[in-house]
């Protein structure tokens, strides 16, 4: 009453009373009395503020796209921000003027001013897949810029809740993604089959070549006997030869042993051979022999007659020669 009010801030509020235009009272979570007709009454908030924004920009390749995220700040210098925006209350605590809804406003358009430098960099397809990359240039940016220092505040936090297309567009990268799924599937199946022909070329080779690995052996075992087979005919074509030679050199040996026995017999007359050899010879073989003499000089005979009785005594002397010599027998 009578014009005296009383104010108790909390500890997140910081209080200014300002009289005559200067600062007579200063901090946060204070209570106090001070006389209203002649005061002003600032309260700054020094808690964090959540400021959720959403933002519908255009990319590089001329497609809208909405950005969702919120923004998170506190004030640091509430003396530098009560000299910008107007947070004086009267004496039920409520603002007169709409000063501190303009701070949050400030800050959003801060930053879409960045991302939208960001988003006309990037196509729609990499923007859809950049919001970590969004998120960490844009809050490195509002650090370290004059408009937010000039205002005294702290950006703590940003984050970017969703970034997306236009339905139609929405749809069609969808459709795109979806058909290179489906082509990625398609290959995968086909990989499967190549790799199950593959696998069975290998073991069909891997049988062929055992295959042959076996023919092989089993040709090594046959020239392998061949070769023994050969060896022994060789070794016994080798002894066959050896026995010829041998009964070569032996038939040599007998034909020059008999030569050397008949040499000196080559100049006798036969007849005298006949003569020596033992026995003697009987009549008939002298008549024989004459005959043959006959014979031989039968140009030089004119007339030889020879009785029938000498032909019949001489063959009356061969048959009983001859019985004789069976009967001998």
């Amino acid at each position: 009453m009578f014009g005296i009010s009383y104010v108790k801030a909390p500890p997140s509020t910081h209080v200014m009373l300002f009289r005559r235009g200067k600062v007579v009272c200063e901090g946060a979570g204070l209570s106090f009395f001070y006389f209203a007709p002649t005061s002003t009454l600032v309260q700054l908030p020094l808690a964090s503020t959540d400021v959720p924004f959403v933002f519908n920009e255009v990319t590089a390749d001329f497609q809208d796209a909405t950005i969702q995220g919120e923004l998170t700040f506190r004030v640091t210098n509430p003396g530098k921000l009560a000299t910008l925006l107007d947070f004086s209350v009267d004496a039920w605590g409520r603002y007169r003027s709409d000063d501190p809804t303009k701070l949050n406003d400030r800050l959003i358009h801060t930053t879409q001013t960045l991302a939208r430098a960001f988003t006309l960099k990037k196509s729609l397809r990499e923007l859809l897949t950049s919001s970590d990359e969004l998120v960490a240039q844009v809050f490195a940016q509002l650090s370290a810029s004059p408009a937010v220092a000039l205002l005294g505040v702290e950006v703590m936090n940003l984050s970017v809740l969703s970034i997306k297309a236009t339905p139609e567009m929405a749809k069609a990268l969808q459709a795109e993604a979806r058909e290179k799924l489906l082509l990625e599937a398609d290959e995968a199946i086909y990989a499967r089959r190549n790799t199950a022909v593959e696998l069975e070329r290998q073991i069909k080779e891997n049988e062929l070549n055992t295959e042959i690995a076996v023919q092989q052996k089993q040709r090594q075992v046959r020239e392998t006997k061949l070769k023994a087979d050969i060896a022994i005919e060789q070794e016994r074509a080798t002894l066959v030869d050896r026995k010829i030679e041998n009964e070569r050199k032996e038939s040599e040996a007998k034909a020059d042993a008999l030569k050397a026995m008949l040499e000196p017999l080559k100049d006798i007359d036969w007849r005298t051979l006949l003569a020596a050899a033992p026995g003697g010879l009987d009549a008939n073989q002298l008549i024989a022999m004459a005959f043959r003499d006959l014979a031989d000089n039968a140009e030089n005979i004119g007339n030889l007659n020879i009785s029938p009785d000498l032909l019949s005594t001489l063959l009356d002397g061969q048959d009983s020669s001859g019985e004789g010599k069976r009967r001998k027998r």
